[in-house]
């Protein structure tokens, strides 16, 4: 196992930067996930780990040594990529140790290592067959198990998933998750999906425009975002933002007003806000219940049951969509509004011009 380290790593292409000034810390055997919508730089960033791309400035430590300018063949780095890459002719065998084998390893050492990664990744009755006679779950368990063979200091994952069905995704995930458990290796995996991000991660990368946005555990980033963006990335249902507008400070709080709905809430934050100024306050579709401290009611344009779960998809009179979690509401039920409404403590604030966090 080995620890990586970041330091003001920049990417550019020609004037355009696609990466700016990261600095990250991966502990020894953490999961960590890369996460952000297309073009946040994620992959780019994950190439840069690698070797695949040069850096245009910063330093990239890897197990404590500079590998900024080290060839990606010698950073003791192994990728699996969103296509599996393997060799049409071959047996799954021979994929899994074909690496081994261009660099002269005695075929018993071969055969050993093959042998234990098919065990991990339960391949075992599969070594014999070629490619296409796999689906493609297995195929990117044999393109792990090419990367495990190696054994390498660190496992970069690029979007390994996207291939598959939800079915298969849903099946595969929890395969990385028990191969992390029992390999206890440094990953590196990026997803655009922030589903994998919170089910996989030790700690999650949120990037935006090549910039990190907010590093932490997946808890902390959902009940505690530093910023609108992270806000509404993290969480399934998106976070919602009402308008809300400072009415005054009382001994009690600041008092917010949300004129839509008619609401008045007072909030205990530490930043001193000027009377009249604009701010959103966010609320978690899930943290909507049938009786709350302020209720609201909620035009009804969509009614979606999961099952499990339903969610109300309703818009305001200035046409903000609004989502809320309705478990609670009986079946058939065809109303064209909803009475719900959400308590103070699960109130969030930020401020619509810089999009930060108000605490």
């Amino acid at each position: 196992m080995a620890g990586l380290k970041l330091e003001s790593v920049r990417k550019s292409f020609g004037e355009l930067a696609v990466i700016h000034s990261v600095d990250l810390d991966v502990d020894s055997g953490e999961f960590v996930v890369f996460v952000g919508p297309s073009g946040c730089g994620k992959s780019t960033l994950l190439r840069l780990i690698a070797g695949l791309e040069e850096t245009t400035s910063g330093r990239i430590e890897i197990d404590g040594a500079d590998v900024t300018e080290t060839p990606p063949s010698e950073r003791g780095v192994a990728m699996v990529f969103q296509s599996y890459a393997l060799y049409p002719h071959m047996t799954v065998a021979e994929n899994m140790g074909f690496g081994l084998k261009i660099n002269h390893v005695p075929k018993t050492e071969i055969a050993r290592k093959v042998g234990e990664a098919a065990r991990v990744l339960h391949l075992e009755e599969l070594l014999g067959r070629k490619p296409k006679q796999l689906s493609g779950g297995q195929r990117q368990r044999v393109a792990i198990g090419r990367a495990i063979v190696r054994n390498p200091k660190v496992f970069l994952f690029d979007e390994p998933l996207s291939n598959l069905d939800a079915e298969l995704r849903v099946q595969m995930r929890l395969e990385i998750a028990r191969l992390h458990r029992e390999v206890k290796a440094t990953m590196i995996y990026v997803t655009h999906d922030q589903v994998e991000a919170m089910t996989l991660a030790d700690k999650i990368v949120v990037l935006k425009s090549g910039r990190v946005e907010q590093v932490g555990r997946p808890i902390d980033l959902y009940a505690d975002p530093d910023n609108l963006f992270v806000a509404g990335f993290i969480g399934s249902p998106k976070m919602n933002f009402l308008k809300g507008i400072v009415s005054k400070r009382t001994g009690s709080g600041t008092e917010i007003s949300i004129p839509t709905f008619n609401l008045s809430l007072a909030l205990s934050i530490s930043v001193d806000l000027e009377s009249g100024s604009s701010v959103l306050v966010g609320v978690r579709p899930e943290h909507f219940r049938e009786a709350a401290a302020h209720m609201m009611a909620l035009p009804i344009e969509v009614l979606e049951n999961l099952g499990g779960q339903t969610y109300a998809y309703g818009r305001t009179p200035d046409g903000d969509q609004v989502i809320a979690e309705a478990r609670f509401l009986p079946p058939g039920w065809r109303g064209e509004k909803l009475d719900i409404g959400f308590d103070t403590e699960s109130v969030l604030l930020f401020d619509p011009a810089s999009g930060l966090r108000i605490r």
